[in-house]
């Protein structure tokens, strides 16, 4: 089992190289846009990419998840099959989405209130559209191939790419904002171009019907869903814009952002979780293995929590050549982070769940998981943005995430028990609201000095070791980590 473990912990490392190069994408080109376009001119883009995140889950509507589901068990068809039926399916429609928004985008760039002059930018963003939909199917081909340094290398090529060509565009040429487009154009260009030895080796020209017609089956219930989960990331902005004004957007959106740090770990988790849970479903001890990722996520990511929490308004106010993490007029937000961080950490943990969905085939449960926590999410920021302001806003994303986590726990407990360790991990979140409790108050009374941080933090680490962590297994996981290939053979 711990070979298995090892193996996971491998896969999610490499990942993590192309994932957290991804996610520090932001804060690389933010400045740059930021600095020399105007808001009006930058708000286009924002307004593009919104929309173009909402219709990448229409452009694959749920098959990325059903060819991970067949393409691991093979019940249905050849390993050719698997793979050709929704890659043909995705560019077919994809090519017809794409030619309805390039016809219609004079219509839909006044639907969206976007200037004429640049209604041009709706037909570039539907090439991105069509380029981006036709490498989802190779790229999860790579993964569940276990290729993931392939993988991270083009993703790494692809980010270094849209940088280089922003900057030269921006800085060299002085494009205007149809830079950031057109370089994203490119980059989407050149990975499928990557990616094609991959489409080309296992593609062939042939339609598996009854496969198809049982991928969509599976997959379907996936576009509510992503549609709902969408809605619990991007509904808190308006609601909260409603209820008070931009600039307190500003603040909470500039310190949501920082919580990009365990997005980073939850993100490199799930990367390889997934083809593992697929891969590993039918060994013996699978659902032993699988309590233990619950513990050690967990665990590792209670420690990454409050580290962060503690730490994390010494870190955002360190000046570096007079710029700081995030600007000083958006210190007052920093109380949201640790809130945030333990959000993003419930989602890995539904991301665990959410194995039994899989295996066993019941994904008809995901649209209302999603769904009632996107309901959550709404209700929520309406009920405490009032009361609690920004916080109020950060509780309901949190709330969001627990109530999925739940959802699809009590699912996953009904069609694939797993005897998950609760003792541990309710262990675990005793010392988090231990350390959340001091936190705020010592925020509140204005008395947070280093030392008392350093003291949670002892205290934190104490009680994890002598209750929560089993030293017999970390003498084990150390002495399999610690094997080299020769001494194993």
């Amino acid at each position: 089992m711990f070979d298995k473990l090892k193996e996971l912990t491998k896969d999610t490392a490499i990942y993590g190289i192309s994932t957290m190069i991804g996610r520090f994408l932001n804060f690389i080109l933010v400045p740059l846009y930021t600095n020399i376009f105007p808001p009006a001119e930058y708000g286009i883009i924002q307004l593009i990419y919104a929309y173009m995140a909402i219709l990448n889950i229409v452009f694959i509507y749920g098959l990325d998840s059903a060819y991970l589901k067949f393409a691991s068990f093979k019940d249905i068809g050849d390993e050719k099959d698997n793979f050709s039926t929704p890659y043909i399916s995705v560019f077919a429609t994809s090519l017809l989405f794409s030619f309805l928004i390039i016809i219609n985008s004079h219509s839909i760039g006044d639907t969206l209130s976007i200037p004429s002059q640049y209604y041009y930018l709706i037909i570039i963003s539907a090439t991105i559209l069509f380029l981006d939909a036709n490498v989802v199917i190779p790229f999860l081909k790579l993964r569940l191939a276990r290729r993931a340094k392939i993988f991270s290398l083009y993703r790494v090529i692809n980010i270094v790419t849209n940088i280089i060509l922003n900057v030269y565009f921006i800085l060299i040429l002085h494009w205007g904002i149809e830079a950031i487009l057109i370089s994203n154009l490119i980059a989407s260009a050149v990975s499928l171009l990557l990616i094609s030895a991959t489409i080309i080796k296992n593609l062939k020209l042939k339609f598996h019907t009854v496969l198809f017609k049982r991928m969509l089956k599976f997959g379907l219930p996936f576009l509510p869903a992503g549609f709902a989960v969408m809605l619990v990331q991007v509904i808190d902005v308006p609601i909260l814009e409603k209820l008070t004004d931009l600039q307190t957007v500003g603040i909470y959106k500039a310190n949501y952002k920082l919580g990009i740090f365990m997005m980073l770990f939850v993100s490199m988790f799930q990367f390889a979780w997934q083809p593992f849970f697929l891969q590993n479903a039918k060994e013996q001890n699978a659902k032993e293995m699988f309590s233990k990722i619950l513990t050690y996520f967990t665990l590792v990511g209670s420690i990454i929590l409050v580290v962060l929490s503690l730490f994390i308004t010494d870190i955002a106010q360190i000046k570096i050549a007079g710029i700081s993490l995030i600007g000083s007029q958006y210190w007052a937000g920093l109380q949201i982070i640790p809130i945030i961080l333990l959000a993003y950490l419930i989602n890995g943990m539904y991301s665990i769940f959410s194995a039994g969905i899989y295996i066993e085939e019941k994904s008809i449960y995901v649209p209302i998981i999603t769904g009632a926590g996107a309901l959550v999410n709404v209700a929520v920021n309406f009920l405490l943005i009032p009361v609690f302001n920004i916080t109020g806003a950060a509780i309901a994303t949190l709330a969001s995430y627990f109530v999925m986590a739940i959802g699809y726990y009590y699912v996953t407990q009904k069609f694939f028990n797993v005897k998950y360790e609760l003792k541990r991990i309710a262990h675990i979140f005793v010392a988090i609201t231990f350390v959340a409790i001091f936190y705020y108050y010592l925020h509140s009374t204005g008395s947070f000095l280093f030392s008392y941080k350093i003291l949670l933090l002892i205290l934190f680490s104490l009680y994890i070791y002598f209750v929560a962590v089993n030293r017999e297994e970390i003498k084990l996981i150390r002495k399999k980590f610690g094997e080299s290939p020769r001494k194993k053979n």
